[in-house]
């Protein structure tokens, strides 16, 4: 059984995450879900406030919670709704480092602002820029032992360039670039709690074709229906 600390579990909130980003954003991307998936979401969520009334979440906590079973944007949505109907209560606090969390709570926890506190100094702590910085680091160094394990070859970092062609249409870059065995790979690495943006992915793959680059993301999780454009497009998540 997991430790459970004011609504976060210490395995919660130690899966890395650099984006900074906690609160209750707009749906990302638009992908056409049935009335079904987000009745489910939303009566599951409800069985998750009844049964911790006395504890604060935060959004996007409760996206990772449950992310193998909906998507992200199918848990925001169940939030609003709940939201809306008044079994549970929200409220949106500033971080120290920027941005804003957006907490969740039973309507019936009527004396939630300590936890509440100590909800949003532990998300304080986690996303601090520097704790961020080591995680992303981390991230492109395990990437980077385990191709050269493989014996990839890197052939660029931060780039957009590949042998003779090189990606103009955007100023992004990728993260790496291998090789093996005569072919290429072009290499996005997100170690973040939340999805990657999906335009950025979109981008990504797009320069990967026009470079003659095999796509790989090595991310945290994505929406499946998000790993399947990846797989279509002759890459891997």
């Amino acid at each position: 059984m997991r430790r459970q600390t004011d609504g976060i579990s210490r395995e919660d909130l130690t899966k890395p995450g650099i984006d900074g980003v906690f609160g209750l954003e707009a749906d990302e991307g638009q992908h056409p879900e049935s009335e079904t998936y987000e009745r489910a979401a939303v009566e599951g969520l409800k069985e998750l406030f009844d049964e911790r009334r006395q504890e604060v979440f935060f959004s996007r906590q409760v996206e990772v919670l449950h992310e193998r079973e909906w998507f992200h944007w199918i848990t925001k949505r169940a939030l609003k709704t709940l939201t809306a109907e008044g079994i549970i209560r929200s409220e949106s606090r500033p971080l120290a480092h920027g941005g804003s969390v957006t907490l969740f709570w039973h309507h019936s926890y009527r004396y939630y602002q300590r936890a509440a506190a100590r909800v949003v100094s532990r998300v304080n702590e986690y996303s601090d820029p520097n704790i961020g910085g080591a995680l992303g680091l981390q991230g492109e160094l395990l990437v980077l032992e385990g191709h050269a394990r493989q014996q990839f070859l890197m052939l660029g970092r931060e780039t957009r360039v590949y042998r003779s062609k090189e990606w103009t249409r955007t100023e992004h870059d990728l993260d790496f670039v291998f090789e093996r065995d005569g072919i290429g790979y072009g290499v996005e690495v997100k170690n973040t709690l939340g999805y990657m943006d999906h335009d950025e992915l979109v981008i990504k793959i797009e320069m990967c074709q026009h470079l003659d680059l095999r796509p790989l993301f090595a991310v945290r999780m994505l929406a499946k229906t998000w790993t399947n454009e990846i797989i279509q497009a002759g890459g891997s998540p």
